[in-house]
């Protein structure tokens, strides 16, 4: 980015981020996770594999919001939907409290997962519309025996309204009846019933309106700080993740390619994949658009069935040279704190 990019983006950032601590909270080692294509009705015979997330490591400190980016296919979600366990990874580990969850059974998955919590992206077809906004609320807490009397699991999902800012007059409502905003707040109420430690916001805010996505954003950096949460935060928008994220880890097809503090990333980007990214990011200030050079990546990306060899970057990349298609680049730091899959960094 040149000068008057940084400038502009300068004061866009860290206004909410407070200190983090030290403590790794999450860890995750050489994550696979492919998914099988195959053929045949009766006696079905694999013929390939979806490489949707294929040796991805990275860690978040207690406290931390680590930002997710990249293309729409690139594994963002698929590499949260495993640490959430809802799809069982093909290799790798993730370690939480000590723990892998790739070989936890059933009831100790139970009880890790009070503590890892989700906001789903679309606010309308991620709450049942046959329960009132109350019976979703309070169905963990009833499942789980966290309150078992009536009246004081009402009287938690009231607090929990209106600590994401509803009444708590909604809890008698169906999601019908309320705005996509609205719906969403209801989704982070769910996820905060459980008392999480831990929470992966799934491109969070962007089914909903600019106004909107503020207020939000806005919300859940505030319960970041009272409540001490750690997120994962998978989002494209490029200029939400600089607002909130202490880090942010840039993938494509599958595999890391940068990670590093959210200002450095911003400022500095190495990969050539993460400045292209963020050259396509417009600046609202017609004469800085009109100064600034824009990286254009040439072709398609690749299909994740079958991935370029070596670095999968290099069909498309303006740096390529003959070695990278048959090394595969080591995810290493050429700075304290910024790490690149480059080998020609």
């Amino acid at each position: 980015m040149n000068e008057a990019q940084t400038q502009a983006g300068a004061d866009y950032g860290s206004q909410f981020r407070g200190q983090v601590s030290d403590e790794v909270l999450i860890t995750v080692k050489n994550l696979k996770m492919h998914f099988p294509i195959t053929e045949g009705i009766i006696v079905p015979r694999k013929v390939a594999d979806v490489k949707a997330v294929d040796g991805v490591d990275f860690y978040i400190r207690k406290g931390e919001t680590l930002g997710l980016v990249g293309e729409s296919g690139c594994g963002k979600t698929t590499t949260g939907r495993c640490i959430l366990r809802l799809e069982t990874p093909t290799a790798g580990e993730i370690l939480y409290d000590g723990k892998d969850i790739c070989q936890l059974n059933n009831k100790d998955l139970i009880d890790v997962r009070k503590k890892i919590q989700v906001i789903f992206q679309d606010p309308y077809s991620s709450l049942n519309p046959r329960m009132k906004i109350g019976e979703i609320i309070g169905e963990p807490l009833r499942v789980h025996g966290i309150i078992t009397d009536e009246a004081k699991r009402r009287e938690r999902i009231g607090y929990l309204l209106g600590r994401c800012g509803l009444h708590p007059d909604f809890a008698d409502r169906y999601p019908h009846e309320m705005s996509g905003g609205q719906r969403q707040r209801v989704g982070i109420a769910r996820a905060l019933a459980m008392e999480p430690e831990f929470i992966i916001c799934d491109e969070a805010v962007s089914a909903l309106d600019v106004s909107i996505q503020a207020q939000v954003i806005n919300l859940l950096e505030e319960l970041r700080e009272e409540f001490n949460l750690t997120y994962l935060f998978i989002s494209h928008d490029l200029s939400v993740v600089r607002h909130i994220c202490h880090r942010v880890a840039v993938m494509y097809l599958g595999h890391m390619v940068e990670l590093a503090d959210c200002d450095e990333l911003f400022d500095h980007p190495l990969h050539p994949y993460s400045q292209a990214l963020l050259a396509a990011v417009p600046i609202p200030d017609p004469d800085l658009e009109k100064t600034r050079a824009h990286t254009i990546i040439k072709g398609e990306i690749p299909s994740p069935i079958n991935p370029p060899s070596g670095c999968v970057f290099h069909p498309r990349c303006p740096l390529a040279v003959d070695s990278c298609s048959q090394n595969i680049p080591d995810f290493r730091e050429v700075r304290p704190g910024h790490w690149v899959a480059c080998t020609e960094v």
